[in-house]
């Protein structure tokens, strides 16, 4: 007698279903802030703090306040205490997109082995570094390169990646238009 082994990515599904479920019903508790508090430290060296988020019509925490130091390496004649910002997009990205993966795998019953999300990002620094006002500023491409160990075909693996990218908010946020407004108190 065959007996199989439930699929577990460590997600929980019917919770997500759940959720998903409650918010048809009522939207409005569907609006979630996020936010973020950076201090500087000194030179370039920055640290951001993430405790707090409101969603589901009131506040929230984090069981604990999340912190990341940001930098930029010495060859910019910085210290070196954190990795650049565009760094933590990268990852930033690649934890979203790496989460849904686990997330719609779960969902497709594949069970997942191994996964690993590599990232590049292209950058000409002449644009920040104000030596040329014609480049620009950001990544000029970023790949995301998977190497994924699951119980499941390439084309099943290939269609859970596409799906997670479809459903990934930082990849939306990457590629396409955000209104950002900065103002000083």
């Amino acid at each position: 007698m065959e007996t199989t082994t439930p699929v577990d990515n460590g997600v929980n599904v019917e919770a997500l279903l759940e959720a998903r479920e409650a918010l048809s019903d009522a939207p409005e508790a569907a609006q979630f802030q996020w936010r973020a508090t950076c201090e500087w430290v000194s030179g370039t060296h920055s640290r951001s703090t993430v405790e707090g988020f409101f969603g589901l019509g009131e506040e929230h925490s984090h069981k604990s306040k999340f912190t990341f130091d940001a930098d930029h390496p010495e060859v910019f004649a910085s210290e070196d205490h954190g990795a650049t910002p565009v760094e933590l997009v990268l990852a930033a990205l690649a934890s979203c997109l790496t989460a849904g993966v686990a997330s719609v795998a779960q969902m497709r019953d594949i069970q997942l082995r191994s996964v690993t999300a590599t990232l590049e990002g292209g950058m000409n620094i002449q644009g920040i570094l104000g030596a040329d006002n014609d480049v620009r500023n950001g990544f000029d491409g970023i790949k995301v390169t998977y190497d994924i160990d699951a119980d499941a075909t390439p084309d099943d693996i290939r269609a859970v990646v596409a799906q997670s990218q479809k459903r990934s908010a930082v990849y939306d946020v990457i590629t396409n238009p955000t209104n950002v407004s900065v103002e000083v108190n």
